[in-house]
């Protein structure tokens, strides 16, 4: 049987609004007669922080398949126990469960019914809010991975996280909160993000360097832009690139640069090839925020050759910002911190740092010699 590796994340859209259609008690009848669709054949380890590290254990031997699996809260479409499918990137197969009626962590009726159906996955990665417990036990026998994303240790309830066998960090400050709850646990700083860098997907273009200062972030709080546009408007002259995904606050923070006078321009949201043809416009990336997780960006920006200035307060992801790829800077400091790193931005060589550090290749052993420690850990239950 092939081996599967799935990474399940907490978006879910619309907000679930009532129970799954789906006769569970009918798709695990059927449990002879279907059999999980092949995925394709291996492809390159692109796209963003939910493909990539699927894509990294297939390219390095730890699964054969691998998927993705979302979650939609209203979806009149017909389906069966096998999802949603949708496109992803080569090697990837994209499934779209409806979600139960409550907020997250979500339960899903078609995904229990999908694993009662198909089996539960070799290995499963947990990201953010993560699913309930009934799903987390009907795949009792995967090794269950889980990493937060963003800045809590935990964001998910201990009924939930006691399944975990194996939690990625961003800092370790993160895996002691972890041990606090689960004495024992097996974690690792090893943030998914920044960790499983694509060194196909971010990539030098040769673009003309147009704008100073680049800086992509979900238009929300915890991301800091108003440290920004401080910033800009104490460097007069400094023309900059916002690339905004989700979030809530575009359309204020457009109005408050022009009201401030800055050079801004807003895009997005936008592909990830999007992101690096616009990133490889600028000279510097920046990143902002204080209570985030260890952003993925910090190494995209890397990786397309770009330095980092990162607030000083950033409580994860500060250990990828070195003399060789950047600066990091306490707010009162961060505009003469930009000026500095515009100044000196060419004497960088920060894609061949990571490349040598960080990319997928180096962080799929870490995480294949932590699987093989928790699949010891699952036989020693067994034979108790």
């Amino acid at each position: 049987m092939k081996r599967r590796i799935v990474a399940v994340s907490d978006f879910c859209d619309p907000s679930p609004s009532g129970p799954s259609a789906l006769d569970y008690d009918h798709f695990h009848a059927a449990w002879t007669q279907i059999s999980v669709p092949s995925s394709n054949p291996p492809g390159p380890v692109v796209g963003g922080y939910l493909e990539r590290l699927p894509l990294a254990a297939v390219a390095a031997g730890l699964a054969d398949t691998a998927e993705v699996w979302s979650f939609a809260g209203a979806d009149d479409r017909p389906r069966d126990s096998a999802g949603l499918i949708t496109p992803g990137p080569a090697g990837l197969t994209r499934r779209v469960f409806r979600a139960d009626g409550h907020a997250a962590p979500y339960g899903s009726a078609d995904a229990l019914a999908h694993i009662a159906v198909h089996g539960a996955p070799d290995i499963l990665c947990v990201w953010g809010l993560g699913v309930n417990e009934a799903l987390l036990d009907a795949c009792r026998d995967s090794v269950i991975i889980y990493n937060s994303i963003d800045a809590p240790a935990i964001r998910i309830p201990p009924a939930v996280s006691r399944h975990v066998d194996i939690f990625l960090t961003g800092a370790d400050w993160q895996s002691a909160e972890i041990r606090a709850r689960h004495p024992g646990a097996l974690c690792a700083v090893l943030p998914i993000g920044p960790e499983f860098a694509s060194d196909l997907t971010f990539h030098p273009t040769g673009a003309a360097k147009d704008y100073d200062v680049v800086y992509v972030a979900a238009t929300q709080p915890y991301k800091r832009h108003d440290l920004l546009l401080d910033a800009l408007a104490a460097r007069p002259g400094t023309r900059a690139l916002c690339v905004v995904g989700y979030g809530h606050m575009a359309d204020a923070l457009r109005d408050e640069g022009v009201a401030r006078g800055l050079d801004i321009d807003w895009v997005g949201p936008v592909s990830h090839d999007e992101v690096n043809a616009l990133i490889n416009r600028a000279r510097v990336g920046v990143v902002c925020g204080v209570q985030d997780g260890a952003p993925a960006i910090l190494t995209e920006y890397m990786l397309a050759g770009l330095p980092v200035l990162a607030n000083a307060g950033l409580v994860c992801g500060r250990q990828y910002i070195r003399p060789d790829t950047g600066l990091t800077a306490a707010e009162p400091d961060f505009a003469a911190a930009l000026d500095r790193l515009i100044a000196r931005h060419a004497t960088y060589d920060t894609r061949s740092v990571v490349q040598a550090n960080w990319t997928w290749r180096h962080s799929i052993q870490r995480l294949s010699d932590l699987i093989d420690t928790a699949l010891d850990r699952h036989a020693r239950k067994v034979s108790a």
